[in-house]
């Protein structure tokens, strides 16, 4: 039983953001995030895993580096290998650069594997709720995984920016 008031907690605060953020008015598309992490082991409760993100600016050769932990409460089994997740990034201007996404982003994600697998991710949050992380995202990976889960994106800043891509 406690360990369904972490996910329920979990749930109302996914549903909350993306209410909200429908409320708020309209975003547009201001850039690319790609993660990457390593092999993932899911238990029947969730998971957790690092990862390596690299924000894409549109219209800009400019790339900013952030740490990334992803969590996922609820049903998550199986083992996958190194993965790729990729958002597209949307915002309610254009005023967005280093550190702009540093933040929690809340939602929901489902994945499945049986060789070669994909998920999606819907997440919202960053600085004041103002960043959404595409309504769906791509996630990539290989391995032995069915998920559906309520997932939390932590993601800091590291190091700045670098420039330019090597896209």
């Amino acid at each position: 039983m406690q360990m369904m008031r972490p996910l329920g907690a979990l749930s109302v605060s996914a549903l909350i953001a993306m209410s909200s953020a429908s409320a708020q008015g309209e975003r547009f598309r201001v850039g690319r995030l790609l993660c990457f992490g390593g092999a993932r082991v899911g238990a029947l409760v969730g998971s957790t895993q690092s990862l390596r993100c690299e924000f894409y600016r549109r219209g800009s050769t400019t790339r900013y580096i952030y740490d990334g932990r992803i969590q996922r409460v609820g049903l998550d089994l199986g083992v996958t290998g190194v993965g790729a997740l990729s958002w597209a990034v949307l915002a309610r201007n254009s005023g967005i650069g280093r550190g702009s996404l540093h933040g929690s982003y809340v939602g929901i994600s489902s994945h499945v594997a049986l060789g070669p697998g994909l998920g999606a991710n819907v997440l919202i949050g960053g600085s004041r709720r103002s960043i959404v992380l595409q309504p769906l995202s791509l996630e990539r990976s290989i391995g032995v995984n069915l998920a559906a889960t309520v997932t939390r994106l932590t993601l800091s800043e590291r190091g700045g920016r670098r420039s330019p891509s090597p896209r």
